[in-house]
């Protein structure tokens, strides 16, 4: 499953809980490594999107560490995550 496929589906389900979504249309002119998600129920999740296989950059590692430091919720979903049933169960916490 593709970052895109990925993506669309997580956003399905926001939509159908009624959580409240961010993604940076063009990524070209922001900071790198910026998380791909920004989700927001009755708090935020910072979440970056990979494939099964995909690497986390150090910039993205870099948002992520700092973010936490922040106690903000940062992490990684992979299609795995939808699989497993962690996305939906992590939205559902939110909604």
């Amino acid at each position: 499953m593709s970052e895109q496929a990925l993506q669309a589906a997580v956003v399905q389900i926001c939509r159908l809980l009624g959580i409240e979504w961010y993604h940076t249309y063009d990524s070209r002119r922001s900071k790198k490594g910026f998380p791909d998600l920004v989700l927001c129920g009755s708090r935020l999740l910072y979440r970056e999107l990979k494939t099964q296989v995909g690497k986390v950059t150090a910039e993205q590692e870099k948002w992520g560490t700092r973010l936490k430091c922040a106690g903000q919720s940062w992490d990684v979903w992979r299609p795995g995550d939808l699989e497993s049933g962690r996305i939906l169960r992590e939205l559902m916490e939110i909604r």
